[in-house]
């Protein structure tokens, strides 16, 4: 490598310039691990200094560098600028894409590769397969699975295993294809039978991968994860227990696949048991019980924790800071956050772009959005999630206005919007009441930006228009999905309907509602309470009789607020709260001075 180095470079070669080579090189060994953006491109100038960038050797680390910070612009920039790219270079590129879910561009790359006359050795099939994950992609698959066989790289281990772990994740039909490939292997290794294995415990085949787990001739510390990871992702906790005691060796990873998958249990004692056991606590496992704790509204027990891992002085890496942040938004603990955001200003940490944008999520779900659109505006490298955050966060708040300027803005600055943003936008609309807008933005997500609507864009613009009586219009919309409508876009039009008394829109409704395979309980009730209001008790009966078959009962509205590090959570006339008959004393005194203010509610609202 250091001769091929030598061959293109500058002719004066003094003991200081084999020096500055010798130190980029070393830099350059490590280089594809490196997941700082800041030392990638400063590695990168260098690079360029030297005249390296063309360097055969060199493209492939930085490709792989910037795309482990999720910089795929910044990588297809690295490939662009190599004249005669090889094989090694190609499949860097194609493995970026995969790697941050743009199959699309892998396989455009792919094409490329093969009309450049540059032929694919397994690593590139292998890399395509990466980034083939769902149903939709199973004919894909199929396909490269016949070209591994026509090139003849079958007959390598690392191939099949890539195979039967894409087909493991397509579906029963993939899953079909990899036990049938797993069984023609003659020759298996562990990564072949952890792939079958993981497989069937994602497709909830929790049997056969036992009866496999047993019959598998070497078990590495992997293959008992995987089983254990199984289990608790469907909460199959006690089985996952008894495996976990059987356990010959355990690591941090089968520590904290426990102590998650009692978190999500709900199950914070077994948790908190297993993570004060747990010889060797690493920033995961500590990230894991403090995001738990958050999940779960327990303020005091995740500050807690957080304090003592901020005294431990464990570095904190970016996953633990936006998982953390992720549970905060969720349970709405915005003082844990506050905490996490003065932590990385106090350690001067520059926060990356994933972080900001968990930041903003944060703050904007707690109902902060001074501090989300101040971090928004300061970010140096934002991304369409960034634009995506700030603008819910505007839409779930009631600032229509403002979200649309956003949007504004973020197609004049060169982005462009995804799903989710439109998600965004007719939310805004939809709390703001602007139809017109509304309109606008739905009917060009497919015609300008090539984004077909989706069962949620639909409910929100079934939504807007009921809210604002437009009910008819609603009501064909609804007719017209492509998709079946589900209880929470049938629930927004009857509660449409209900307000504006439109018991005939209602009437249309209600043959959905009766027609789908569940009737949500809400939705009857709505219903009910429709025909009642217009007097049409015999639709009051017949509704009434569909709730007593399905047994269904509307579920109880519920709040929650954090105070003086706790969170207090109410359901409609709880009397459970220690301090509830200071709370209702005081709405009874906010209702007695409404009135005395003139306010007269409306029955329909």
């Amino acid at each position: 490598m250091l001769v091929s180095m030598m061959q293109i470079s500058a002719p004066v070669r003094t003991p200081t310039w084999f020096s500055r080579r010798r130190l980029l090189e070393e830099k350059l060994h490590d280089l594809h691990k490196c997941a700082n953006l800041d030392q990638i491109k400063q590695i990168h100038a260098q690079v360029l200094k030297a005249d390296l960038h063309q360097d055969l050797y060199v493209a492939p680390k930085l490709i792989a560098a910037f795309s482990l910070c999720r910089q795929i612009v910044l990588a297809v920039n690295v490939f662009n600028q190599i004249p005669d790219a090889n094989v090694h270079v190609y499949n860097a590129l194609i493995r970026a894409h995969a790697q941050n879910s743009q199959p699309s561009q892998a396989f455009e790359t792919f094409f490329q590769m093969q009309s450049s006359g540059v032929y694919p050795d397994n690593f590139t099939y292998s890399n395509l397969l990466k980034g083939c994950i769902g149903h939709s992609w199973f004919p894909v698959i199929q396909m490269i699975h016949s070209h591994i066989e026509k090139a003849g790289f079958y007959a390598d281990i690392f191939v099949p295993n890539s195979l039967i772990d894409a087909y493991s994740k397509c579906g029963p039909f993939g899953l079909k294809m990899a036990r049938s490939l797993f069984m023609a292997m003659n020759q298996r290794d562990t990564v072949t039978w952890n792939s079958m294995i993981g497989g069937l415990m994602k497709a909830s085949e929790l049997d056969e991968a036992c009866q496999l787990f047993d019959e598998m001739p070497e078990r590495d510390i992997v293959s008992w994860n995987t089983m254990l990871d199984g289990y608790a992702k469907v909460g199959e906790m006690n089985k996952a227990f008894q495996l976990f005691e059987k356990m010959p060796v355990r690591n941090t990873i089968s520590w904290s696949t426990m102590v998650c998958g009692y978190s999500k249990a709900g199950d914070m004692v077994m948790a908190r048991m297993l993570f004060d056991k747990c010889p060797l606590k690493n920033v995961v496992l500590w990230t894991t019980i403090v995001s738990g704790y958050a999940e779960k509204g327990l303020v005091k027990e995740a500050t807690a924790l957080y304090d003592q891992m901020e005294e431990a002085r464990l570095k904190h890496d970016d996953g633990a800071r936006i998982s953390i942040l992720a549970a905060c938004a969720e349970s709405g603990m915005l003082g844990l956050g506050k905490k996490i955001h003065t932590s990385i200003k106090r350690s001067k940490f520059r926060c990356s772009t994933k972080v900001c944008n968990a930041l903003i999520d944060m703050y904007a779900k707690c109902g902060c959005l001074g501090p989300a659109f101040s971090i928004f505006n300061e970010m140096a490298n934002k991304d369409v999630v960034s634009w995506n955050a700030m603008l819910q966060g505007f839409a779930m708040h009631g600032h229509g206005e403002r979200a649309l300027q956003l949007f504004s803005r973020m197609v004049d600055e060169g982005f462009k919007p995804d799903k989710y943003t439109f998600i965004g936008l007719l939310c805004a609309c939809t709390h703001s009441g602007l139809v017109d807008e509304g309109r606008k933005y739905f009917y060009s997500m497919e015609k300008v930006y090539g984004i077909v609507p989706q069962v949620e864009h639909l409910g929100c613009m079934v939504d807007l228009l009921g809210r604002r009586g437009h009910l008819v219009e609603a009501f064909e919309l609804l007719r017209s999905m492509p998709m079946k409508p589900n209880a929470i876009i049938l629930g927004s039009l009857l509660g449409a309907c209900q307000k504006h008394n439109a018991v005939e829109v209602a009437r249309a409704v209600s043959d959905y509602l009766f027609r789908s395979e569940t009737s949500d309980p809400g939705n009857l009730s709505l219903l009910s309470n429709i025909y009642a209001q217009a007097g049409h008790w015999g639709g009051v009966a017949d509704v009434r009789l569909q709730m007593k078959s399905t047994r269904g009962q509307k579920p109880p509205g519920a709040s929650s607020i954090e105070l003086d590090q706790e969170m207090h959570h109410f359901t409609v006339f709880d009397t459970s709260h220690p301090k509830s008959d200071d709370i209702y004393g005081m709405i009874d005194r906010v209702v007695q001075d409404l009135r005395q203010a003139g306010y007269v509610p409306k029955a329909n609202e």
